[in-house]
């Protein structure tokens, strides 16, 4: 007899001991993953601040940013301006972009300098045509070099994949182009503000990011909470036995 309530003993400290486990893996669980949300807000914070920062700067050079730098991620979000002329024979239509709730694309555009530097133009938004194979309507780009000025983006945020280019002839089929091939351009792109004629202020121009923290540091205060609770279970448990 009593030898088997010495193993129903052993049974419930199993048990026991199982448990705990169980609660301490979860109070690590929470607490990683209130680390992980808290890394987060921190960085998204800091990216806030440098952005804020940089779009409140006059507008500089393309040329004397690369004097001073040859690292573009330095002066991300600055105003740069730039002289040269647009290849409207290679223009890209990114696809799923919304604005005021209307279904268009952004519009790229290649832009070469008078240095003879080339890069990526973004225009802006546009509202899609009557079907998917209809252009859209898009403001014409004058001849000859023009001054523009806009924001410095690396081209890593732009999407990989085949986009939608608009053909340069008069057809309506348009044929895709990869907004990733480079075609030998360099690693940044330009948000188009302005130009040095009308024209080319675009109507609805690329969108700055939201300058907002978020909810992560609400989210790392619910996961400590969730750490607290699985701890205050795990002791509750114990004592009701």
């Amino acid at each position: 007899m009593s030898g088997e309530i010495k193993d129903d003993l052993n049974t419930k400290e199993s048990w026991a001991f199982f448990k705990s486990v169980i609660a301490l893996l979860l109070i690590g669980l929470c607490l990683w993953g209130g680390q992980w949300q808290y890394q987060r807000g921190v960085d998204r914070h800091e990216r806030n601040t440098i952005v804020k920062e940089r779009i409140t700067k006059p507008a500089v050079s393309l040329d004397e940013i690369f004097d001073l730098s040859s690292d573009p991620q330095s002066f991300e979000w600055r105003l740069v301006r730039s002289t040269g002329e647009f290849d409207q024979s290679k223009q890209i239509l990114l696809r799923n972009r919304y604005y005021e709730g209307k279904y268009g694309f952004q519009v790229l555009t290649l832009f070469r300098t008078s240095s003879g530097d080339k890069f990526w133009v973004d225009r802006g938004w546009v509202q899609a045509g009557a079907t998917a194979l209809t252009k859209p309507t898009i403001v014409p780009l004058p001849s000859g070099q023009v001054d523009i000025e806009g924001r410095i983006r690396l081209d890593s945020s732009l999407p990989r994949g085949a986009f939608f280019a608009i053909s340069s002839g008069n057809q309506e089929i348009i044929s895709k182009l990869n907004a990733q091939s480079r075609l030998e351009t360099e690693n940044y792109y330009i948000d188009l503000i302005s130009g040095s004629i009308p024209q080319l202020t675009p109507a609805a121009p690329a969108q700055l990011p939201e300058l907002s923290d978020g909810p992560h540091m609400a989210y790392a205060l619910q996961w400590v909470f969730f750490a607290g609770l699985a701890g205050y279970g795990r002791i509750l448990i114990r004592r009701t036995r």
